[in-house]
């Protein structure tokens, strides 16, 4: 398989063929940056996680350069920094028993160009080949430029492909912005509480940023903890952990809708709930 961008990292755990390690892949995330997936698509990886029949595959589109950096990585150089985070990446590949971990190595401007399409075949390339059942992606309310970017790359992708070859099932996940402002009936409600201790693991391999100053591992089982405590106000909890999601199925069933009034309604929704509420009860 030959990527767009030259620099482009393969890694498969087990050792397997690259192209057999796509083709028996069900679930995909795509992500921006090293660690997202194992923050927003930890349901995935739970999924295929000692099974057979299933298998996790991660993509990451950018190079990690320009992560926050203290403590032993204050003075390392946007290339240093790299090799760390495409290291810490191949780490959590294996820890979490992915099929495959592909790292496109892109810089955030690239993907950010509308006009730079290298990325947009390099997706559409591990998609025709993986046809995952399931895809994870960022969503489009997260408020993190290159996320979104990676986001509208990622539906371009997916939009590329003939409609029969397009994944059953998408999910928008959380990041930069939680979603817990969704109306219930517009959640995605994704249960992650099996292997805490994998959960766990996974998220502390990537040292450099979490010595190097933001504690992603606290934060990210404090989210899941919180979604599943404040779920549901008069029921007891049916899970130690929740992720929520958009499900983005109307995106890839329908070309002419747009990013923007798929995401609107949603929020429409949410701001005619509060006024509602607040005229009700006043």
């Amino acid at each position: 398989m030959k990527f767009k961008n030259s620099a482009a990292d393969i890694f498969v755990p087990d050792g397997n063929d690259f192209s057999k390690a796509l083709e028996r892949t069900t679930h995909l995330s795509i992500a921006a940056h090293q660690d997202d997936t194992e923050v927003f698509a930890y349901h995935g990886i739970a999924e295929c996680f000692g099974r057979k029949d299933r298998w996790f595959t991660s993509v990451v589109v950018t190079n990690g350069s320009g992560s926050a950096r203290t403590g032993i990585y204050k003075d390392y150089t946007d290339e240093e920094m790299m090799l760390v985070r495409r290291q810490e990446q191949r780490k959590a590949a294996y820890v979490g028993e992915y099929s495959a971990q592909i790292q496109l190595d892109y810089p955030s401007s690239a993907i950010k160009n509308p006009n730079d399409k290298d990325v947009i075949a390099d997706i559409v390339l591990l998609l025709s080949s993986a046809s995952p059942s399931t895809v994870y992606l960022h969503n489009p309310a997260d408020k993190h430029e290159t996320h979104v970017a990676v986001f509208l790359r990622s539906i371009e992708a997916i939009r590329a492909l003939p409609k029969e070859k397009r994944p059953k099932r998408a999910f928008g996940c959380e990041v930069w912005r939680d979603l817990d402002w969704l109306m219930d009936s517009d959640k995605s409600v994704l249960p992650v509480s099996r292997y805490e201790n994998i959960a766990a693991s996974l998220i502390g391999i990537f040292d450099s940023q979490i010595s190097g100053g933001k504690r992603y591992d606290l934060a990210t089982a404090g989210r899941r903890l919180a979604n599943a405590t404040y779920y549901a106000s008069h029921k007891v909890d049916e899970e130690k952990a929740l992720a929520y999601a958009i499900d983005l199925s109307p995106l890839l069933l329908d070309d002419s809708l747009s990013v923007e009034n798929f995401i609107g309604a949603y929020i429409d929704r949410f701001k005619d709930d509060v006024i509602s509420k607040i005229k009700k009860i006043r």
